[in-house]
């Protein structure tokens, strides 16, 4: 069974960090780009940060300098390190796993900025 586990979210003050972790199994996780998206209250989902196969990351402009995306092959994990967090960041995210044609998504986890 595929498994994409979100945690880390919470509260947090603006200028805050918060350390998202998203756990898989169930697939071959090394063949994956594995990215953080999100969806705030009416608003469409969007892509914050993605990491690839051979560790090349992207970000969204809107999180450039202050998130940081990696992960570990080994312990089939991605983890995502928000700083300055500021409150447009509110949102819930949920981490996707994507190659070829095969596309998974994980359950969301609430980051809650306040001013």
């Amino acid at each position: 069974e595929v498994q994409l586990q979100a945690s880390g979210g919470g509260l947090v003050q603006a200028g805050g960090s918060l350390r998202l972790s998203c756990a898989a199994s169930g697939f071959s996780f090394d063949d994956y780009a594995i990215g953080w998206f999100r969806q705030a209250p009416g608003k469409e989902r969007e892509g914050v940060s993605c990491i690839i196969t051979d560790g090349s990351t992207y970000y969204a402009d809107s999180v450039k300098g202050r998130f940081t995306i990696s992960r570990d092959n080994a312990k089939k994990r991605v983890s995502l390190q928000m700083n300055s967090l500021k409150p447009d960041d509110t949102a819930v995210y949920y981490c996707n796993a994507n190659w070829r044609l095969n596309v998974y998504w994980g359950q969301g986890t609430q980051v809650t900025v306040s001013s």
